[in-house]
């Protein structure tokens, strides 16, 4: 935990955290197949946003970190309707796999998910990081 003693020590494992993500996600998109992989490829894509804002933003309640992994992500799942992604990712093709071109309600769930996970996680780490802090101190 000693990865979480100061706010450049957390940057560090937010981008440590954010490569890993992205790294799985892609690995799931591109080798494995069927929509289960796909619903948790959304759901991390949510968790990746949020390490990139926490990353930005580090002083940044958890709370409004989530909610705002969750709008980013659901934002981009609506504009799908408008069939601009679409259009994206014809003249510039990797940009389907931050835009994505066809809408499902389900991917807001899994978007829901992917932030309440992360939400979850840093919390839960980012108090063990406190407890080993005060142990480390005493």
């Amino acid at each position: 935990m000693a990865l979480l003693k100061t706010p450049k020590s957390r940057r560090l494992a937010l981008f440590i955290a954010a490569t890993d993500v992205a790294v799985l996600g892609l690995a799931l998109h591109f080798l494995v197949p069927g929509d289960l992989a796909s619903l948790i490829t959304d759901a991390l894509f949510t968790v990746l946003v949020y390490l990139l804002l926490a990353l930005i933003l580090p002083t940044a309640k958890r709370h409004w970190l989530a909610l705002s992994a969750f709008a980013i992500s659901a934002f981009i799942e609506i504009a799908q309707l408008t069939g601009v992604p679409a259009q994206l990712a014809e003249s510039f093709p990797p940009s389907r796999l931050v835009f994505g071109t066809t809408f499902s309600a389900l991917d807001l769930v899994a978007y829901a998910v992917g932030a309440g996970a992360v939400y979850y996680a840093d919390k839960v780490l980012s108090q063990r990081g406190r407890i080993w802090l005060r142990t480390q101190t005493e």
